[in-house]
């Protein structure tokens, strides 16, 4: 099973740069075989989010082999050839690293910052991923859409990998499930999709028609993760912050579909999590496996856990994948 590592990049209230521990993680990471670091995307967050694109390019420059992941880029708020010039950059810059994951957003907070509706979300989503793969692929391009227009527009240089980096996206209702499938390469769960709810997920994810230009139909696993020597030690590592982080998000995801999931009991929220000893972690690793999972992806900081905590996760992890 493929494992990534998901990035805190919560920043203090010092506007102190937090980069330098994110290097340490994921360079450890890198050491320790996983296979991708990966970095979300917040705007009007206090006391600070740094931002993702700058973020990924700084690990490029910090890092060798590990791949270098979002999940995901809120799609519908960005132009897309700014997208698609960006992330084909930071693939060159890379070696050929990137996995490009997008999400279609919720906050209207975002959409405004952005001066956009939510509203045109869907459409602005599908038509930007649509310009991204043709930018990456095609010599030139021309589009005429609901919501851009581009005349003969090309990328140079175009993205190291061939045909191109992989797109995920995120998800959960049945109609996102389907327009990953035919627009993208991947699906990404989130971090609360329940492991009852999976299979059956997994299972129509996978049953829906692939578009033309799609890649494969991967599945990565989002899960809040801790490993330590004992049960008992990797909850007490993790409780505290994750509680805290739970408890933000009741304001953060007042708008979302899956709100109500950050408010549930501490024992639900274990049990759809990979949390224990190395034994457990593995155990909970190889059901996800047996569901359809290709990889999973681990937060293991949440805001307020000490690195010293963070990077021995990350090493107790890594022994799995040895």
């Amino acid at each position: 099973m493929r494992l990534g590592l998901y990035v805190n990049l919560y920043a203090d209230r010092s506007d102190r740069p937090r980069l330098a521990d994110a290097v340490e993680q994921v360079r450890l990471a890198e050491q320790a075989g996983f296979t991708w670091a990966v970095l979300g995307e917040r705007h009007l967050h206090r006391p600070g989010y740094h931002e993702a694109l700058t973020s990924l390019a700084y690990l490029a420059a910090h890092t060798d082999r590990i791949g270098l992941a979002t999940a995901g880029l809120i799609a519908p708020v960005h132009h897309p050839v700014m997208l698609a010039e960006t992330l084909a950059h930071i693939d060159v810059l890379s070696g050929g690293r990137l996995t490009a994951g997008f999400v279609l957003g919720y906050r209207p907070e975002e959409f405004a910052l952005y001066g956009t509706r939510p509203t045109e979300r869907v459409s602005r989503f599908e038509e930007c991923l649509e310009l991204i793969t043709r930018l990456w692929t095609e010599d030139k391009v021309s589009h005429e859409g609901r919501r851009y227009t581009v005349e003969e527009a090309f990328l140079s240089p175009r993205p190291l990998q061939r045909p191109r980096p992989l797109i995920w996206n995120g998800g959960r209702v049945p109609a996102a499930l389907e327009r990953t499938a035919w627009s993208c390469d991947g699906w990404t769960t989130s971090f609360n999709e329940t492991d009852e709810e999976l299979p059956k997920k997994i299972t129509d994810y996978r049953s829906y028609p692939r578009g033309p230009r799609s890649l494969g139909a991967e599945v990565i696993v989002c899960r809040e993760g801790y490993a330590a020597p004992t049960t008992a030690r990797a909850r007490a590592a993790l409780e505290g912050p994750l509680r805290g982080l739970y408890d933000a998000y009741g304001d953060w995801k007042r708008t979302s579909a899956d709100a109500a999931r950050y408010a549930q009991p501490w024992e639900e929220i274990v049990a759809r999590s990979v949390i224990g000893s190395a034994a457990e972690c593995a155990e909970r690793i190889g059901r996800y496996q047996e569901m359809g999972a290709d990889g999973i992806v681990l937060r293991v900081q949440p805001p307020g856990m000490p690195q010293a905590d963070a990077l021995r996760a990350i090493e107790a992890f890594g022994a799995l994948t040895s």
